[in-house]
C-alpha cells in the first residue's frame, strides 16, 4: 500500500467543523480519523494550527505533528516581536514542524518587514512557513493579501525560509506556477481543492474537465514534483475522494514523492514517530 501523509489538515472541536466532517462523509473525531488513516494508509498528519500563539504545548493526537498558527491571535503585525518568545517555544517542541500564516484572514501582506523578525527565526529553527493563498472560506477576507503572488516578494526577501504554498493558490495556478518556477524556495501543498463527499468519480472528472485539464496543465509544466505535497484541509473533503483525485492528477512514478517522502524532506518530518501504520 502507498504510504501517505496530509500534510495540511485542520481540527476544532465547533459545530462547523462537525458540519462539514458530515458532509464529507466522515465523523469530526480523532477515533474516526485514526480509523480512517489506517484504511487509507496515512501514517502521519500536519495540522494547521488556529489556536492561540501562547499556547505552547498544543494537543494533537499522537499521529500528528503541527504548525503554529499565526492568525488573529497575532493581534498585528506591531505586535510579533512579543510573539517571538512564544513562536520560539514552539519551534522547540518536536511535535511543532513550521508556522503557518493566514494573511488574506487578517488583513497583511507576507513580504511586510515587520515580518522579518519571524522569518529570521524560522530559518534558524529550519522550519517552513506555510501560508494561506487562494480563495478563503469566509467572505469577509481580503484576497489581495491570499493571492499567490504575495509570496513572490516575500521569497525573494527572505531567500533563507522555506515557503508552502497551501492550497497551490487554488484557483490562480498559472500565477502559483510562475511564483515556483523563479522561486526554488517555495513549495505547495495541493489541499482543499475538493469539499463534501463526491459521489459519482467519473461524472466529477467529466464535470470538472476544465478544471482538472488546468491544474494538470501547470503542474506538468513546472515539471518539479518534488515540491508538491498531498494534503486534504480535512475535514473538508472525503480522504478516500482527495486520494483519487491527487492520484489522478499526479503521474504514478510520482506518487512516492507527493504522497510522502516531500513531505518528510520539507516538513523535517521523522518517520519513526509515524504511529499510524496502514491496514494491509
Amino acid at each position: 500500500m502507498l504510504k501517505i501523509i496530509d500534510a495540511h489538515l485542520h481540527v476544532g472541536e465547533d459545530p462547523y467543523f462537525d458540519e462539514i466532517a458530515k458532509a464529507a462523509n466522515h465523523e469530526n473525531d480523532m477515533q474516526h480519523l485514526e480509523e480512517q488513516y489506517r484504511t487509507h494508509g496515512i501514517v502521519h498528519g500536519v495540522v494547521m494550527g488556529n489556536l492561540p500563539v501562547g499556547n505552547t504545548h498544543p494537543q494533537y493526537a499522537p499521529f500528528h505533528s503541527y504548525c503554529v498558527g499565526l492568525d488573529s491571535h497575532l493581534y498585528g503585525l506591531d505586535d510579533i516581536q512579543d510573539s517571538l518568545p512564544y513562536i520560539e517555544q514552539h519551534f522547540n517542541n518536536p511535535n511543532c514542524v513550521g508556522a503557518k500564516l493566514y494573511p488574506g484572514y487578517s488583513y497583511f501582506y507576507i513580504s511586510d518587514d515587520r515580518l522579518a523578525p519571524l522569518y529570521k527565526l524560522a530559518a534558524s529553527y529550519k522550519k517552513p512557513v506555510a501560508v494561506h493563498t487562494g480563495l478563503t472560506a469566509t467572505d469577509s477576507a481580503l484576497l489581495k493579501y491570499s493571492h499567490p503572488m504575495v509570496m513572490d516578494e516575500a521569497a525573494t526577501k527572505f531567500r533563507d525560509v522555506q515557503f508552502v504554498m497551501c492550497h497551490l493558490g487554488e484557483p490562480w495556478f498559472s500565477d502559483a506556477i510562475a511564483v515556483m518556477e523563479k522561486n526554488q524556495n517555495v513549495a505547495a501543498d495541493l489541499s482543499g481543492m475538493l469539499e463534501g463527499k463526491i459521489s459519482d468519480f467519473g461524472s466529477f472528472l467529466k464535470k470538472k474537465r476544465f478544471y482538472i485539464d488546468t491544474l494538470k496543465g501547470w503542474l506538468a509544466y513546472l515539471n518539479c514534483y518534488e515540491r508538491f505535497l498531498f494534503g486534504t484541509d480535512w475535514p473538508l473533503a472525503n480522504l478516500g475522494d482527495y486520494i483519487a483525485f491527487i492520484k489522478h492528477v499526479i503521474p504514478q512514478e510520482e506518487w512516492e514523492n507527493v504522497f510522502y517522502r516531500n513531505a518528510i524532506r520539507i516538513y523535517g518530518l521523522n518517520p519513526a514517530i509515524f504511529l499510524v501504520k496502514p491496514n494491509v
